[in-house]
């Protein structure tokens, strides 16, 4: 049941329904809001794979280092559109990468 569901498995599932169709246009608030870095990594990605597939996502966030993951960022401060500004691929890639593996995993070991 739902309320069973931590804060970030009940956004994971949401997100999964909202995807699973691969629908015209997403609207995304905050989608990494309430999960660990890991997961927050692989939604983004698989945003970006949405968008590459051709479908639109409009991706509220706070966090720049997200807004960087986008092609565009409009930056809009009380209700006006102070800036809008094109992301060049390369800082869209490597924005997508921004998680670093735990130190266990790095050094081949798991968790003890």
């Amino acid at each position: 049941r739902p309320t069973e569901l931590s804060g970030g498995q009940q956004q994971r599932v949401a997100i999964a329904r909202a995807i699973a169709a691969s629908p015209p246009i997403i609207m995304a608030d905050e989608p990494t809001g309430n999960l660990d870095s890991r997961s927050g990594a692989e939604i983004m990605q698989r945003l970006a794979d949405l968008n590459d597939r051709g479908s639109t996502i409009i991706l509220i966030t706070h966090d720049l280092r997200l807004a960087r993951a986008a092609k565009r960022i409009i930056t809009i401060h009380d209700g006006r559109v102070i800036a809008d500004e094109a992301v060049p691929e390369s800082q869209r890639r490597e924005a997508l990468t921004f998680v670093e593996p735990v130190a266990a995993e790095k050094q081949g070991g798991g968790s003890q």
